[in-house]
């Protein structure tokens, strides 16, 4: 069946109840379903995918509708699980409850699944409409799809710049070079990624804290990871201090002193070993191979402007969400990344806008790499 505007205007709805708890599910996707009355288009029920991924989407939607679930169409951001895991089928879940109908935004990548809920939803008799803002739900769900395809977690570089790509001034002042309100989205962004990430420069020299200090989703602060190859990390800092109730990684090189790695894990510190490359940087390709197997499918790096390069030039950044100041700061100001060695214009990286908006005072951009963008293509 072709789709319709009252089948985009569901979607998009079922869409924002994914994003309800979008950065608390992994490793599972966060999905949305919605349950209607094919008749009148009246919302019968809605589900969204729980803390820690369970239950589903479509569980949620159907125990809210109870029996008037049958015939009714459902709307789902991703194809139904059709594996039997710690919870039923969720293809199968939707058969026997009834429903005569499912559209569904895009199909899911897990080979347990990977088109047999579509398949089991057909053999049952189910119409079944795919593809309805399928750009939306991959973008949605992209660290799921990474972790799926590419065994390593989708990581998004946040930038906070004046309009000439600072990030303060000579003498180190940076505060505040954007607005109150872009500060507040940069922390509601946090709740939205299963880690935050820094350089060991900007742990030592900054001391954050990496909360998400928004009213009422304090309890959504992510896992702090820094980069830390020489264990630099002082135990009196604030990610050590907060471990207990944050908790903070550190990834290292594995050639570094194993007392001080000992040091750092008797104060509630997850000390992570990764080898170095040869000119003795951390190998980061492995160190995001190592996150994914700990369950981490979203990845924010918020600073400092080593790691951002390093990590730029290892071709492994998949998003870009630049705020720009109106304010310009000039060339002795400190940039927002160090060189990546480019020597010719061909050779940079080339973005692809996805969405612009006007945040208090602030521009938000949010790109994806052009020579290396992860979309729905990379994944089928």
């Amino acid at each position: 069946m072709i789709q319709t505007e009252n089948d985009i205007h569901h979607m998009k709805a079922a869409l924002g109840l994914a994003r309800r708890n979008l950065g608390v599910t992994a490793p599972n996707p966060s999905v949305g379903c919605l349950l209607t009355d094919p008749a009148t288009g009246r919302v019968l029920a809605r589900g969204w995918t729980q803390n820690g991924g369970r239950p589903h989407a479509e569980t949620e939607a159907l125990a809210r509708a109870g029996d008037s679930a049958k015939g009714a169409t459902a709307y789902v951001t991703l194809e139904p699980c059709a594996h039997q895991g710690e919870t039923p089928s969720c293809a199968n879940e939707l058969i026997k409850a009834g429903i005569a109908r499912a559209v569904i935004a895009i199909r899911d990548p897990d080979p347990r699944t990977a088109g047999k809920g579509v398949a089991a939803l057909l053999n049952a008799g189910v119409e079944v409409t795919e593809n309805v803002c399928s750009d939306e739900a991959f973008e949605l769900n992209c660290g799921f799809f990474s972790a799926v395809s590419r065994k390593r977690p989708m990581v998004t570089l946040k930038l906070a710049t004046s309009l000439d790509g600072r990030i303060a001034t000579h003498s180190g002042d940076s505060k505040w070079i954007t607005s109150p309100e872009a500060r507040a989205a940069a922390h509601l962004l946090r709740a939205e990624y299963d880690a935050i990430m820094v350089g060991s420069n900007t742990a030592v020299l900054d001391d954050p804290d990496l909360t998400c200090r928004i009213e009422g989703l304090e309890d959504r602060s992510p896992v702090r990871i820094v980069a830390d190859g020489r264990l630099r990390l002082p135990l009196t800092s604030k990610l050590v201090m907060l471990a207990a109730e944050t908790p903070t990684w550190v990834v290292t090189s594995s050639q570094g002193a194993k007392e001080r790695h000992q040091a750092v894990e008797d104060v509630g510190v997850t000390v992570i070993d990764v080898p170095e490359t040869p000119d003795h940087g951390l190998d980061l390709d492995k160190t995001m191979k190592a996150l994914a197997v700990r369950n981490l499918t979203r990845i924010l790096v918020e600073g400092g402007s080593h790691l951002a390069a390093s990590l730029l030039r290892a071709n492994l950044v998949d998003r870009i969400i630049w705020f720009r100041a109106p304010i310009i700061l000039g060339g002795d100001g400190l940039p927002a990344l160090q060189a990546l060695n480019v020597d010719t214009v061909a050779e940079g990286v080339h973005l692809k806008l996805l969405k612009s908006e006007t945040i208090g005072k602030d521009v938000a951009e949010t790109y994806a790499i052009e020579n290396a963008t992860f979309d729905q293509n990379a994944i089928r």
